[in-house]
């Protein structure tokens, strides 16, 4: 039977898809996969699922979101004339003066 992998490399982080491995049953797939997909990379932790529970929905079935445009809700959707961006100018001037001050240059 063949058992899809999925990682943690932190906590609190997605788990993403690294691989699979090939075991009779869910404890033997653990195991396996601990020793070929968690001992090289910083694990946090492993999910071993049979890949015939694993489904699949895509385009083709369903639309997913992102198709309308929405580009107004990005800042740089927006004409500025500099003058708006004083303050951001100010506190990088004040940072740099203290970074001097403190001889991180």
């Amino acid at each position: 039977m063949i058992w899809e992998v999925f990682r943690q490399e932190k906590t609190g982080e997605y788990h993403t898809h690294c691989g699979n491995v090939h075991a009779p049953d869910r404890e033997m797939a653990k195991q396996f996969a601990a020793i070929q997909h968690g001992r090289r990379k910083p694990t946090n932790s492993l999910w071993v699922v049979p890949r015939d529970e694993v489904g699949e929905i895509d385009a083709e079935d369903v639309a997913f979101g992102g198709t309308t445009d929405k580009s107004y809700r990005w800042a740089t959707a927006y004409s500025t004339t500099g003058q708006d961006a004083r303050e951001v100018i100010e506190s990088e001037d004040e940072q740099a003066t203290a970074e001097r001050q403190r001889g991180d240059d």
